[in-house]
């Protein structure tokens, strides 16, 4: 298999694809992304079909339970996913949109206009709804997209593929407005990260292998959605049955996603009183607490804690814990050992909250509320594409408004430049 001729083929039709794209009405995409939706609900028997062989193979090759649970479809999740597509037909067009107008001395007149990236590749491995939220926001925003999932949802993928194209073709759709790479050869992926000149911005979707391979290999731009370590602070003016509850829907609604938290941070003032109910409590959602050896005088019973635990995406039922003495050692604890995600702060104190959202560098900071909430569609911008670590050009859930750029509009009327 030649890779390279295959993805420059690939490329070459994505550039042609986004051009048309780029002048796409906004009623046609809109008719499209919901036709796409509704194609998902009508075929969720055959996608689920093909969720299931990824299963099989997931669990023969020993893939973790919290894994697993991100490769599995539903029959709610497909319809989930549907009405994300369509979510996003409802959300408003940025494509064309005028930022700034400018009215210079000599006469000329300069708007400020969004306009689509361009082709955008994005590279995810065990999560098959990112391939329908990829495409579908790629598509809304104007762009064309090339996925490439790993091999542990090859077949969802792919399933997810066919009837969105079919779809989107049979209304309206240029030709190859999305495409997947069938292959799942490393080599395949380090080409694709060299086709800068077809592709505009790679957005990789994964562990921190992933993201690290992307970033050491592209020769495209990259927005990295790399890990996210989350913490929720415990301040010593927190309500503690609310602080408890935050923690818990923090860790435990789903822990193998990345907006959940991966360590608690205990104000000393209260340690003696809420460590044992939040120990309690995370113990009766079957999560292991790691405990500092502060924390672990209130609650002996906890793993110990190990250096290596802080700052660790587990991605499971496990927590880091561990007492600071004060807003400004949970602020430094945080700033050290966060990836840059979302953190919460649980305090009655309103100017302790202003501070630590301020002064905390991630890219979502709570309070009085779990991490669980930084996500496009809580956000309100539908799907999402992600969630960027990065500071340039995108931070936080990636919507339509991240996956355009602008370009200048000069209008003259003979000006020369003398």
């Amino acid at each position: 298999m030649n890779y390279k001729e295959e993805l420059e083929i690939m490329g070459k039709r994505a550039k042609k694809a986004s051009l048309a794209l780029s002048i796409l009405s906004c009623r046609v995409k809109n008719r499209a992304l919901e036709a796409m939706g509704a194609a998902l609900e009508e075929h969720t028997e055959e996608i689920l079909k093909a969720n299931e062989i990824d299963l099989q193979n997931g669990r023969d090759a020993g893939m973790s339970e919290s894994l697993l649970d991100r490769l599995k479809l539903t029959p709610e999740r497909v319809e989930d996913i549907a009405k994300g597509l369509i979510g996003v037909a409802s959300l408003t067009d940025p494509v064309g949109r005028i930022e700034s107008t400018f009215h210079r001395p000599n006469g000329l007149v300069i708007e400020k206009i969004k306009v689509p990236i361009g082709v955008i590749g994005i590279i995810y491995e065990a999560r098959p709804n990112v391939t329908a939220d990829a495409a579908g926001l790629c598509l809304k925003s104007g762009n064309a997209s090339i996925l490439r999932g790993g091999r542990e949802a090859l077949s969802s993928s792919k399933a997810i593929v066919k009837v969105l194209y079919q779809a989107g073709v049979e209304n309206g759709l240029p030709e190859h407005f999305m495409q997947v790479i069938p292959w799942t050869d490393r080599e395949a992926v380090n080409i694709m990260l060299k086709l800068n000149k077809y592709i505009h911005l790679i957005i990789p979707r994964g562990g921190e292998g992933l993201i690290e391979a992307v970033m050491r290999e592209s020769t495209i731009p990259v927005i990295k959605n790399y890990k996210g370590v989350c913490h929720v602070y415990v301040d010593k003016e927190a309500d503690q049955d609310l602080a408890v509850q935050i923690v818990v829907n923090s860790k435990c609604q789903r822990p193998s996603v990345c907006n959940s938290a991966e360590g608690v941070i205990v104000h000393s003032d209260i340690a003696a009183d809420f460590i044992p109910k939040v120990h309690k409590a995370l113990q009766e959602a079957n999560c292991e607490v790691r405990g500092d050896e502060k924390f672990r005088q209130f609650a002996p019973e906890s793993t110990i804690l190990q250096e290596s635990d802080r700052g660790e995406e587990f991605l499971d039922y496990i927590i880091a814990a561990t007492v600071v003495n004060s807003l400004d050692e949970a602020i430094y604890y945080i700033n050290e050992y966060s990836s840059g995600h979302s953190e919460s702060i649980v305090s009655t104190n309103k100017e302790s909250c202003r501070r630590f959202q301020m002064e905390i560098d991630s890219a979502a900071v709570y309070s009085n509320s779990s991490t669980r909430f930084t996500d496009g569609s809580e956000f309100g911008m539908g799907a999402e594409i992600g969630i960027s670590t990065d500071k340039l050009h995108a931070r936080g859930p990636m919507g339509l408004e991240e996956l355009t750029t602008y370009k200048y509009i000069i209008d003259g009327n003979g000006q020369l430049k003398g």
